[in-house]
């Protein structure tokens, strides 16, 4: 009846899944994957974002954004054989969108924009700067692919950019210059998000019940360095 109080809530943590949120900026690049019939694999750290606990799959996108942060609800799926995950336990998700081969990687702090377009300070053999224009692809805000303009092995300045102009001496001090990466390299994700982990539940569902207007994805059977 209206009036009657649960005794018990039946949890089920295998599978178990998370929710957790992303931008609304990188939603497109993950739908055209669901659309492909991508399988999106989903790895949760702990709270520090230091130690990886599980790995699943996407299952389900949410079919509207949160205008008051600009974010969309995703929700994973995963085993959780050995138990490592708990209703309302607080992790950090990171999706993997796609994988990019034979691309340079460069740090994020080193990718320039102004009036020669998008650009990096490359360090040449006798220690000057030459603004190098550039196309990128994704980025995760750390690490960014750049399509066009550097070779793996190109040095880039990261600090002080600011104060350089194209063919200015430089001396490198406390490190050595970065160094485009490849050549092989998964695409920046979209940048993680924060989640908790719900069971499903039989009976009374309190914690494991889809975000309202969530929309089921089809997950289908298939088998993903920086």
């Amino acid at each position: 009846t209206a009036g009657s109080t649960a005794i018990v809530v039946v949890t089920q943590l295998h599978p178990i899944s998370v929710v957790f949120t992303l931008p609304e900026t990188v939603l497109a690049q993950v739908m055209d994957r669901l659309r492909a019939g991508a399988t999106l694999p989903v790895r949760v750290f702990d709270r520090s974002d230091t130690t990886e606990i599980a790995r699943g799959t996407l299952d389900t996108v949410d079919n509207q954004i949160d205008v008051t942060t600009g974010t969309v609800k995703l929700r994973a799926l995963f085993p959780n054989k050995d138990d490592r995950l708990f209703p309302n336990q607080f992790v950090n998700a990171r999706l993997d969108v796609d994988t990019v081969r034979d691309a340079a990687l460069v740090p994020a702090a080193a990718v320039l924009r102004g009036t020669p377009g998008t650009y990096v300070y490359l360090l040449t053999g006798d220690d000057k700067v030459a603004v190098r224009p550039i196309e990128i692809g994704e980025s995760d805000g750390v690490r960014t692919v750049v399509t066009k303009g550097l070779a793996v092995g190109d040095r880039v300045v990261v600090d002080g950019t600011d104060r350089l102009k194209d063919g200015a001496q430089v001396r490198v001090t406390g490190g050595r210059p970065e160094k485009a990466a490849g050549p092989e390299a998964k695409a920046a994700q979209p940048a993680g998000g924060e989640g908790a982990a719900q069971p499903h539940q039989e009976g009374q569902r309190q914690e494991g019940q889809r975000p309202e207007g969530e929309r089921p994805h089809r997950r289908r059977q298939q088998s993903q360095n920086p």
